[in-house]
């Protein structure tokens, strides 16, 4: 089965994840923006690559795994500190075999939220960053209430499978 994005080796590449769309821009978050990473430092020059959605995902609730790379080398240098933003303290994980840092984050402002899951990876001498985004509107505040497509559970569990799907090319 083809990948659903693969770069040129070395890179990064996802295999097709069930019930998810892929997209090539971040251009559906209010909180998120549309930068290469979540939260970019000044000055940072990377590109979005990939976007996976979970199908349902609507301005109540979405989810979504996005993948950015910069090839800069201010960027590759700070790639793995976690930013101002990240809460809790930062660890390591495991992304399709290759170490990577891990750090949560979340916002609100004016009834909308964002919690993010996130990875930072070096490899093949570029700053990937793949975030795990669940943001949206809180549904109290549309009349009448509206009702989430999914829960945060749901949620949680449907980007650990997009997640499992990061693969490199090497």
């Amino acid at each position: 089965m083809a990948d659903a994005f693969a770069e040129p080796v070395p890179g990064i590449a996802v295999r097709p994840v069930t019930g998810t769309t892929v997209h090539r821009d971040f251009k559906r978050s209010y909180l998120a923006m549309d930068a290469w990473t979540l939260y970019p430092a000044a000055g940072s020059a990377g590109r979005p690559l990939v976007a996976l959605a979970l199908d349902g995902s609507n301005d109540v609730t979405s989810a979504e795994m996005r993948i950015g790379r910069s090839d800069t080398a201010s960027d590759v240098q700070a790639c793995t500190t976690p930013p101002a933003e990240a809460t809790g303290t930062a660890g390591t994980a495991d992304v399709g075999g290759v170490r990577a840092t891990h750090f949560n984050s979340s916002d609100a402002a004016m009834s909308h939220y964002l919690s993010a899951d996130s990875y930072r990876v070096v490899h093949g001498g570029a700053c990937y960053a793949i975030d795990l985004i669940i943001a949206g509107t809180r549904p109290e505040v549309y009349d009448p209430p509206r009702t989430p497509p999914f829960t945060q559970d749901q949620a949680k569990a449907a980007l650990a499978s997009m997640l499992a799907a990061v693969h490199w090319t090497h």
